[in-house]
């Protein structure tokens, strides 16, 4: 599997370097207007290759043209939020951005899968989508990964349980207006509030939960300047469904066409990801104060793709 990088900032070195310890790449291209940071963050990757017990892919730093034939492209090239900014005040400039690199990918990897990782991550998937011709099922967003795993983390804390027994998702938009439907949360089978009640454990502040998720990633950039560790897990926890085939259930971003009576927005909702790309949207029920947040959530997207390429 060819697998491209665009951008070696801090999220897509360390994409490269999920992939070169878990071997899902036969290729790996390196792709960033900064050459010689790019060059020498291959470099650097090529010295553990004597220390990983997995296949050795092919390294290269090049262009759009080495990456010709990719199967999938994460595109993480972009202007960064800087201390004080929301991802939305990114909307312009990267859009100007996504519309360069999508038109090089189709050129050169036209049936590529396209995970986008640059913010606003939803409203630049759609952008990408409007400017190529590829299919709604290979250009994915990041979407809500990075969130759900905040939020798997925050319920694990409380409860005292691993974080991989927690099951649920935040869903909407990567934004402010994300929302957790708690309707479909539970841990160990039991809803939270039952389990809670059953295990000695204090209620869960639902809104407190909510507002930490949203929160920690500003918290997170304002200490060290950038979000990249759970971000470029993310990324890979997206490949490895692909490249394994897995028909697992992630909540991605995707081009929305009547599911959840949302038509033409990329939203975050559970898609089920496999060697085709996105495969189909699940279908949920919420209840009906969740259906309020996802129709504020979406309301935002609408605002933001109005403003992307005005």
């Amino acid at each position: 599997m060819k697998i491209t990088v665009v951008g070696m900032g801090a999220v897509g070195t360390e994409v490269v370097g999920h992939l070169l310890n878990a071997g899902v790449a036969t290729e790996i291209v390196a792709i960033d207007k900064a050459l010689d940071k790019a060059r020498a963050e291959i470099w650097d990757f090529s010295h553990i290759t004597s220390f990983i017990y997995a296949q050795n892919p092919r390294l290269v730093v090049g262009d759009f043209d080495d990456a010709k034939g990719s199967d999938i492209v994460v595109v993480t090239a972009g202007a960064n939020i800087k201390p004080g900014q929301t991802r939305d005040m990114l909307v312009k400039i990267n859009t100007a951005i996504m519309r360069e690199i999508i038109a090089e990918v189709e050129r050169t990897s036209p049936n590529a899968i396209v995970l986008t990782v640059t913010n606003p991550v939803d409203i630049l998937t759609q952008v990408a989508l409007r400017h190529s011709s590829f299919p709604k099922e290979r250009v994915i967003s990041l979407g809500t990964i990075i969130d759900t795993a905040r939020f798997m983390r925050i319920v694990s804390d409380h409860v005292g349980i691993d974080p991989k027994n927690i099951f649920g998702w935040v869903i909407g938009d990567h934004s402010e207006t994300s929302f957790i439907p708690w309707s479909l949360c539970n841990v160990c089978g039991l809803d939270i509030e039952t389990y809670c009640s059953l295990n000695g454990v204090a209620p869960i502040d639902r809104d407190g939960v909510r507002k930490r998720v949203i929160q920690i990633g500003l918290d997170i950039l304002a200490g060290k300047g950038n979000t990249n560790h759970g971000i470029a897990a993310s990324v890979y926890r997206i490949i490895r469904a692909i490249a394994g085939d897995e028909h697992s259930v992630l909540p991605v971003g995707t081009l929305l066409e009547g599911e959840y009576g949302v038509r033409d927005a990329v939203m975050s909702v559970p898609c089920v990801i496999g060697r085709s790309g996105r495969e189909r949207v699940v279908a949920c029920r919420f209840t009906d104060e969740e259906q309020v947040a996802f129709d504020a959530s979406h309301a935002h997207v609408l605002s933001l793709l109005a403003s992307a390429e005005t």
